[in-house]
């Protein structure tokens, strides 16, 4: 009798080209991103109209703003834990329909209170878009572009942020506010239609979780349609099942220190992001710019985002996170502060603010790579959704500390030494944690001697 053949899906997946199926994942997965960063921007595009339909005060919305960005967070935490026990894929479907129907029942709300519980529905299902979508993406890629495709595929929520107000801009003095949510009901479900019928579960989940080895198989030969493999064959990964709580799987085996390094960087450029996602275009307007220009900076930084996330995905895969996100986070500290001296210059404002936005909004994709990629297939989508949910904390606090520090009157160059603070940490913990992985490293090479 001949021995089974087995094979291994991770190294399989490594030797060779991506092919036209992993594409389409990896499309589809992008699209996913694009709709989360639109609903999640949404509110605010629509605002301005929703106050003058509504007759109220412009601070009443600020708890439907904080609202929807809770419910991410909780979002985040809770289903990236089912995600690790049920599958990516039905997890991501179910999310996209629900918030798709979310966005059906949003107009329909007819006071603050209503839009209030709505928004908190609505983030709580796209709060497991991000961690589903990198980590199935993630899986699919071959370990010389994992990190740059699955930052590339995070380009998507910045894209979606950035279409939402054209299409905003469009839309509302046509069919009104409401009108951008009906658009955001029919992509979504339009969106989960073609899922259903074309996005795989990942190939090294349902080994791991014991599903049928030729459902695994038959994914396998779409994903590398060039390698002939027989139907006896047998499917493995070099891991083992997690057992007990995804959660506290984090912090066993050695992952403690790896978790909280993740997870501290994370909350802290976040506060970062949020404070210059919600205050920067208001700042440079009390500091003399016009409405037009005011806005354009704001723009100027989600683009910069963009730039930085597609340059250091591939920069990552080359080199390293820390090599990569050491500089990128002194440059962010560096920019952010400049932005405080050049107000009084347009051409030098943009600039400062496109480069902040390269570091600061491109370097939050690399932080949820990181998360993907330091642990196994049982904890990735686990790993990925706590250390967005832990983050999105920062991103509470960042537009709220916006205010009150902009309430106390000070300068705009204290103002931004004090919001380049956060960068300054990131990079004191990253150096630290380089540190400490040397030391590491030496003690295991001085055993193996």
């Amino acid at each position: 009798m001949t021995s089974m053949i087995k094979i291994d899906v991770v190294k399989r997946i490594d030797a060779n080209p991506i092919s036209r199926f992993q594409w389409w994942i990896y499309i589809l997965c992008g699209v996913c991103m694009v709709l989360d960063g639109f609903d999640v921007q949404a509110m605010g595009y629509v605002a301005p109209a929703l106050l003058q339909d509504w007759q109220v005060d412009k601070a009443a919305l600020g708890p439907v703003f904080g609202a929807g960005l809770f419910g991410l967070l909780i979002g985040s935490l809770l289903l990236s834990i089912a995600a690790d026990k049920l599958g990516r894929r039905p997890v991501l479907l179910a999310s996209t329909f629900f918030f798709g129907l979310c966005m059906l029942a949003t107009p329909l709300a007819r006071s603050i209170e209503e839009l209030f519980i709505m928004r908190f529905i609505t983030g709580f299902g796209l709060g497991a878009i991000m961690p589903n979508a990198m980590a199935l993406c993630g899986e699919f890629s071959p370990r010389r572009k994992r990190i740059s495709i699955m930052m590339l595929v995070s380009c998507g929520f910045t894209i979606g942020a950035m279409l939402g107000g054209v299409v905003a801009a469009a839309l509302i003095p046509q069919f009104g506010w409401q009108s951008v949510f009906y658009l955001g009901v029919i992509l979504p479900i339009l969106l989960g239609l073609l899922m259903l019928v074309h996005l795989p579960e990942s190939i090294q989940f349902q080994v791991l979780s014991g599903k049928k080895q030729s459902q695994a198989l038959a994914v396998l030969q779409q994903a590398l349609p060039n390698e002939k493999r027989p139907h006896t064959a047998q499917l493995i990964v070099a891991e083992e099942p997690a057992k007990g709580m995804p959660v506290m799987a984090l912090f066993k085996e050695g992952r403690a220190r790896s978790t909280l390094m993740i997870w501290c960087i994370s909350f802290l450029n976040m506060i970062a992001l949020y404070f210059l996602s919600n205050w920067l275009h208001t700042i440079t307007k009390l500091a003399g710019l016009s409405l037009q220009q005011a806005v354009l900076v704001g723009a100027a930084l989600q683009l910069g985002g963009t730039f930085g996330t597609v340059a250091m995905g591939r920069l990552i895969d080359r080199i390293g996170f820390r090599r990569v996100l050491i500089p990128c986070f002194i440059s962010a500290a560096i920019f952010i502060a400049l932005i405080g001296h050049t107000a009084d210059t347009v051409l030098l404002l943009f600039g400062a603010v496109f480069l902040t936005g390269f570091a600061v909004v491109g370097g939050q994709p690399a932080i949820n790579a990181m998360a993907a990629n330091n642990y196994p297939t049982a904890l990735r989508t686990t790993s990925v959704g706590w250390s967005l949910g832990i983050g999105r904390i920062g991103s509470l606090i960042g537009p709220v500390l916006g205010g009150q520090l902009i309430a106390l009157n000070w300068s705009q160059s204290t103002l931004f030494h004090l919001v380049a603070l956060p960068s300054v940490l990131i990079v004191l913990i990253l150096l630290l944690g380089s540190r400490a992985q040397a030391v590491r490293n030496q003690r295991a090479a001085a055993q193996r001697s």
